[in-house]
């Protein structure tokens, strides 16, 4: 990571999944149609007094298209399976309702739960640790052993042979 001045040059892929999170945290039910979430999301979307932060103050412009789509892809394919994402995080989460969890533990989880159910091609190992270090970026000094130890079980349930691997 490079940093110049309060700017952090992340890879296309994290800034995308830190946008998604933004998406996702203000989802409230599923979505059929995704198309409003982000038409409503980019409409309102600004970099200062956010409440998650600002990922990507160095775009003093535009997003570029690539982080823009990919974060659109997360974030809609949460919004279209959000059921089931919820009801496999409440298995793995014991002694932990989605009510009792932070807002943006719950969405760091349900951003990487749908990866780790829908998105084979992309590795346990590279899906965990973005969610880790999202989660120490966004939310507070527990967040990410909360998030590990979920997402671990998420992994260990629903990739077996990969996680055997890992």
């Amino acid at each position: 990571m490079f940093v110049k001045g309060r700017c952090f040059i992340k890879g296309n892929r994290r800034t995308g999944r830190e946008l998604a999170l933004k998406m996702i945290y203000g989802l409230e039910k599923e979505a059929a149609d995704s198309r409003d979430l982000f038409e409503q999301f980019w409409k309102n979307f600004r970099f200062e007094d956010d409440v998650l932060g600002e990922p990507l103050e160095c775009f003093s412009e535009q997003v570029p298209k690539l982080v823009s789509s990919f974060a659109e892809d997360l974030a809609g394919g949460v919004a279209q399976h959000l059921s089931r994402i919820d009801e496999v995080i409440g298995v793995a989460a014991k002694n932990w309702t989605l009510e009792r969890m932070a807002r943006v533990d719950l969405s760091i989880l349900r951003l990487a739960t749908f990866e780790l159910l829908f998105r084979p091609e992309t590795p346990v190992t590279v899906i965990l640790n973005e969610a880790i270090e999202i989660g120490k970026c966004f939310g507070t000094k527990e967040t990410s052993s909360f998030i590990n130890g979920i997402l671990d079980r998420i992994a260990r349930t629903h990739r077996q042979d990969e996680s055997a691997e890992a």
